[in-house]
Parts: structure tokens; sequence; C-alpha cells
């Protein structure tokens, strides 16, 4: 039995201390209000998260972080991505050395460009930080559906101990020694959802949805391969695969965001009615920001961030790069092309 800490009672937080409990840890799930600790002790479920799905009696909530996190094995965040740094900061007085702590959050800091394990390691130098990411909607994994993800660290004592904590019969993991590859996956994806949930609130069908998938997948590996991942981290799990996820499904908040703003909706009232943080407006500014330091064009996301950030008008923005100029499709090396094309 791993003793692990969730920090974080949002619908992943929960769905994921759903799971640790079930696969035979013993978990504490820290809270960041009374009410929110109070409803989950007494009610066993999360009116807002979850309101039919009720949790393990064995699993624990507090409000007090020493509490939550002294002598665990394992400390899961998952908290919104713009709070990570200030989480981890008040953290920090109780975190122990070489204490393990994974992250299941997934975003980039716009401030300073830094991915959710590079914030962590920043806030609490002498913990042993991982990350674990993939196609995952916490509204399956709270039921058992079958999920697939990947468990990353430089570390591989770490990622494996990480795969033990989490493996299950419903719930695969596999592990990988890109952590950056993972994390850029992980986050650029929202932003390319956010595009395909427009494509989708003005009406313009699957050619497009798929088209959006496929050179969005093109922009992120670009990119991340540029600032030092692995190429087939991209096309993994953690890569395309929840790319794929978050542009197709309902569960996604920033592709419901996308909709409502291909429906005409602003920025702000989108993500108002979607209720929860839309990871993707975080990330869209940070991703330009690489795009340029990087030197690295990435076309869908210059529209999405001119659709946020300036109120372009998400049709001028689609037309817009449909009238790109032409070019291959692939960026291959004049030594591959055939004689005909040199």
């Amino acid at each position: 039995m791993i003793k692990t800490a969730v920090i974080g009672c949002g619908a992943w937080g929960l769905a994921i201390a759903r799971h640790l409990s079930g696969v035979g840890n013993d978990v504490v799930v820290w809270c960041h209000s009374e009410e929110a600790r109070t409803e989950l002790e007494t009610a066993r479920k999360s009116m807002r998260a979850f309101p039919d799905v009720e949790l393990p009696a064995l699993i624990r909530y507090t409000t007090d972080m020493e509490k939550a996190v002294k002598g665990k094995d394992l400390v899961v965040f998952s908290v919104a991505s713009p709070f990570t740094r200030a989480t981890a900061k008040n953290f920090a007085p109780f975190i122990a050395d070489g204490q393990r702590i994974v992250t299941v959050t997934k975003g980039i800091e716009e401030d300073t460009l830094m991915t959710q394990v590079q914030i962590l390691r920043d806030e609490l130098p002498s913990a042993r930080v991982s990350a674990l990411s993939g196609p995952t909607h916490a509204e399956e994994v709270i039921l058992d559906m079958p999920t697939l993800i990947v468990s990353a660290s430089e570390d591989r004592e770490q990622a494996e101990y990480v795969q033990e904590a989490f493996m299950g019969p419903t719930f695969r993991v596999y592990t990988s020694p890109d952590v950056l590859g993972v994390e850029l996956g992980g986050s650029l994806k929202n932003v390319i959802a956010l595009a395909a949930g427009m494509a989708d609130g003005m009406g313009y069908g699957d050619n497009i949805k798929a088209a959006l998938i496929t050179r969005g997948i093109h922009e992120i590996s670009g990119l991340a391969v540029k600032m030092g991942a692995m190429p087939e981290t991209l096309n993994g799990l953690s890569g395309i695969g929840d790319l794929i996820v978050t542009c197709a499904s309902m569960h996604s908040r920033n592709r419901r965001a996308g909709i409502l703003i291909g429906q005409g909706k602003s920025m702000d009232e989108a993500m108002k009615e979607v209720g929860q943080v839309v990871e993707g407006v975080y990330s869209a500014k940070a991703a330009m920001a690489l795009s340029l330091k990087y030197e690295t064009p990435l076309p869908i996301v210059s529209e999405v961030n001119h659709i946020l950030f300036e109120g372009k008008d998400p049709r001028e923005a689609m037309m817009d790069l449909m009238l790109r100029d032409r070019k291959m499709e692939a960026r291959l090396d004049p030594e591959d092309l055939p004689r005909e094309w040199k």
C-alpha cells in the first residue's frame, strides 16, 4: 500500500483519488476550503463535479497542508495550472527532502514559459518531481472506463514507481524518459482544441477538424522537438492521443469553450459558461512566446491568439489559415525528394 496525498479536490483530483484508492493505496485529499472538505467528508461526493458518484469511504479529506503530505510516499499535484506555483510555494515548508511528487496538471506558465514539472522543481527543489499525462477525461476515469496514460521522468525508478502506484485493470500506465515532450504535448493540445471547438461552433464539419488535429500535431511536434523533446513522444499517447481526445470530446473544457466562441461569444463569456478553468486560454500566449523564442511558426496557435486576445472573427481567422501561401505538406530533406521534385 502506497501512502498518497492528492493536492486538489476538483474533478480530476477526485477521479485520481478514487482510482488510487480503488487499486489499494491509502489516500488523503487536500481541499482548498473547509466547505469543500465538509461536503466530501459528509456526503462522500462532489455535487459540482460528480453528483451521481459516491466516493470510497476509505478516502480522507483535510485542509491542513502539513497533515496532507507528512509521511506520504507520493504527493499528486492536481490543481489548475494558473495556481500551481502559489500552491507549491505554500506547501514547500512541509515537503520532505526526496519526497516523490507527480503532477497530473497540464499547462505552461505564461510569464516564465515553464511547464508544470519545471514550476514544481523551482518551488520544491529538494523533491523528486515527475509528470503523469495522456488522453484522460476525469468524467471517464471516475467511472472506471479503460484509460491509458504515460508516467514521465528522467529518473527511471521514479517513472516506474508512479507506474506501479497508478496501474490497475482499467488504468494502464506506460513510462517515458521524455518529461518535456509529455508535458508539451499535454499543454499545447489545449490550444489546438480551442480551434477545433471554434470550427464546430461555426458548423464547419469533420473535414476541417481532422485537418486541425493533423496540422495541430505538426505544429506541436515541430516546436517540441526544437525545444529538445523526442518526436516519438508526440506520436504517442501524450501527443497525438491527448490531442485527439481533447478535440473530439464534449468532456473537453477547451473544445466546449471553442464551440461557444465559434458561435459568437467572447472569450470571457465562454469561460464563464464553461464554469471551469479553460487551460488552453492560459497556454495560448505562452505557446506564442515559445514560437517566437524558438523561431518555429505555429499558424493555428497564432490565429487562436488573435481570436482570444484581439477580438478577431473566427471565420476570418479560418479563412486566413486556408489562404496561407502554398507549400508542401511535410518538411522533407532535399535528399529524400524524388528526382522530379528536385
